[in-house]
């Protein structure tokens, strides 16, 4: 039976390999690589579009709602595929306890709804009161 070592020492030569073919690309790049400054290389690149205003504008709070509102499903929805995974050994308990963390990410998607936090047609999301 192969050891430990045995089996995850490929690994860890791939990385090594990986890590230094990277390492040499970027340097090789730095040293032999030209270097052309000009106002239009200088220049943010926003997908072919002359960029128009400052860079440092305010955005909504609605941008910053959103984001926070994906990242929280988007986890809430990962818990679902462990339970998945075990969900033959967990019988009835399990789809009891599956069942109350489903309702409450929908009550709070729901919650949410309501409050208009996923509404984009109308006044900002600081205007509207609780």
């Amino acid at each position: 039976m192969p050891t430990y070592t045995e089996v995850y020492f490929p690994v860890l030569v791939q990385a090594i390999v990986a890590m230094a073919l990277a390492a040499g690309l970027l340097s090789v790049s730095a040293l032999l690589g030209r270097r052309v400054r000009n106002r239009v290389k200088d220049m943010p690149y926003e997908s072919g579009i002359v960029p128009t205003g400052d860079a440092r504008q305010r955005f909504s709070v609605k941008f910053y709602l959103v984001a926070m509102l994906f990242i929280l499903f988007d986890i809430e929805a990962i818990f679902l595929y462990p339970w998945v995974v075990v969900y033959r050994e967990l019988k009835m308990f399990g789809f009891v306890e599956m069942l109350v963390f489903v309702v409450l990410i929908l009550s709070g998607f729901f919650y949410i709804w309501k409050k208009g936090a996923l509404d984009w047609s109308g006044a900002d999301l600081t205007s509207r009161k609780p």
